[in-house]
């Protein structure tokens, strides 16, 4: 089992810039690429961004493609989602998750997702 653990949430007003961390501990060998997701109230949970592990590759939703950044360290399991030109519609709960699966091909849904982070509140005010 893999344990993950986000910090970074916050308030912001819109335009601002917040930096969103997950650690991972526990069965990390099978990692295979590290996602972030969220979910605003009364919506799905929805694909942000993923980095893969072995070589550092990131894949994206369009609609924060010019806007945030996901990077990791592999040798100690972090990764980080830098978030700029924050909107009102990024308001969200952030969640963190991992997959054994190859995440170039998946479908990058919540079922491919089989670890999970508490959730981090990330709140834009316009």
């Amino acid at each position: 089992q893999v344990l993950l653990v986000e910090s970074g949430g916050g308030l912001v007003q819109a335009g601002g810039s917040l930096r969103l961390s997950c650690e991972a501990s526990g069965r990390t060998v099978g990692i295979a690429a590290m996602a972030w997701f969220r979910q605003a109230p009364g919506k799905e949970r929805d694909f942000v961004a993923a980095v893969r592990w072995r070589d550092g590759s990131t894949y994206y939703e369009d609609s924060v493609k010019d806007r945030f950044t996901i990077s990791m360290d592999n040798t100690n399991y972090t990764a980080w989602l830098q978030m700029n030109s924050l909107k009102p519609e990024d308001t969200a709960v952030y969640y963190c998750a991992v997959t054994d699966l190859p995440i170039a091909t998946i479908t990058r849904a919540p079922r491919h997702f089989d670890s999970w982070g508490q959730g981090t509140q990330v709140t834009v005010s316009s």
